[in-house]
């Protein structure tokens, strides 16, 4: 049977920064995480490349060309692509002021402005801007109608940015973020927004938060008794799920969560990632990506190029072991065979 080549599988840099910092554990730098993702390998396949978060101690988002151009030549020397970015948007929120709705729209033009520099490189083929509305639930909550205006309003200005450097920019949905922290949430604001060039991100940890209604009980699909033994409940929850917002999904996390929610540093607490063999997790982290790159005939969506690992919060011991990787990319490789294809 021959191999897929696509989805690439792409491997992430923002864990090693993501709820790290003074109250936590130190962050892991880009050259350790680099080197781990490109030494990953199993039977004989390894990572196609990374994705990256625009965000200090990382990366300068005000980076020389020349500074950027070295990225690209690190990456490339290691035989990996760059795929998605994330921008750093959190010092403006979405449904902010009037400056600080500025600034998000800023931070979105230096991520755009960064992400076509690496395209001019050669290292960037495909991918997104990553976004989210910087705002918390519960101050969404306070008007949830103007505020979701307000979101639409930002993300509409930050589409007509994204636009001029030839960016698509997908909204995380992620329960700590206000106007995406559920799936009903979620498309209303997309719906608002009304530009061709934004869409989705999934992450299959936190959208399973979706189904139990954190921050939003009365949005949730599981019952509150719900008995995680009771599989095809949870294939029913997820397809009711999926068909609703796989529309939308432009950019995909392959992830593991157990039906928790967890925060470490100075990061909301959100969907638990868990390692890929967790025996807590409630995922079958293969069959269940399918409900995300297939539609409800069965058919493969083809509606990105790579999918990524996204792991955070994890411990830096575990995070610096090599096998870590390697199961990583092993659940990586066994979505592919699953749900990929060959061109």
């Amino acid at each position: 049977m021959q191999q897929n080549n696509y989805p690439k599988l792409h491997n992430a840099t923002w864990p090693g920064i993501v709820g790290k910092g003074p109250d936590s554990e130190p962050p892991i730098s880009l050259d350790t995480l680099l080197e781990l993702t490109a030494n990953a390998e199993v039977d004989g396949i390894k990572f196609d490349g990374i994705d990256i978060g625009l965000f200090e101690p990382h990366f300068d988002l005000d980076s020389s060309d020349d500074g950027i151009k070295k990225l690209a030549e690190k990456v490339s020397s290691l035989n990996l692509n760059i795929g998605s970015l994330v921008a750093p948007i959190w010092g403006g929120p979405a449904m902010g002021s009037k400056e600080e709705r500025a600034v998000f729209v800023e931070m979105v033009k230096k991520s755009c402005r960064f992400g076509q520099k690496l395209r001019e490189y050669g290292v960037r083929h495909y991918g997104i801007i990553r976004i989210d509305s910087a705002s918390k639930p519960e101050a969404w909550a306070l008007d949830p109608v103007n505020n979701t205006k307000l979101i639409a309003q930002t993300f509409r200005e930050a589409c007509d940015v994204a636009a001029d450097y030839g960016e698509r920019l997908a909204a995380e949905g992620e329960i700590c973020w206000g106007g995406m922290h559920s799936w009903k949430a979620m498309i209303d604001t997309m719906e608002a927004v009304d530009r061709p060039n934004i869409g989705f991100q999934a992450d299959m940890a936190h959208t399973l938060l979706y189904l139990l209604g954190y921050n939003s009980p009365a949005d949730r699909i599981l019952p509150v008794d719900f008995d995680w033994s009771d599989t095809a409940a949870l294939d029913e929850g997820l397809r009711k799920l999926t068909q609703a917002l796989r529309p939308w999904t432009i950019d995909f996390h392959v992830a593991q969560n157990d039906g928790t929610v967890h925060g470490t540093g100075s990061h909301d607490k959100t969907g638990r990632h868990c390692q890929a063999l967790d025996p807590n997790g409630k995922l079958d982290i293969a069959k269940h990506a399918g409900f995300w790159l297939r539609d409800e005939k069965g058919e493969l969506t083809k509606a990105f190029k790579h999918i990524c690992w996204d792991g955070c919060m994890f411990p830096n011991e575990v995070m610096t072991k090599q096998q870590t990787w390697n199961d990583i990319l092993a659940a990586m490789i066994k979505v592919r065979d699953h749900h990929g294809w060959s061109e």
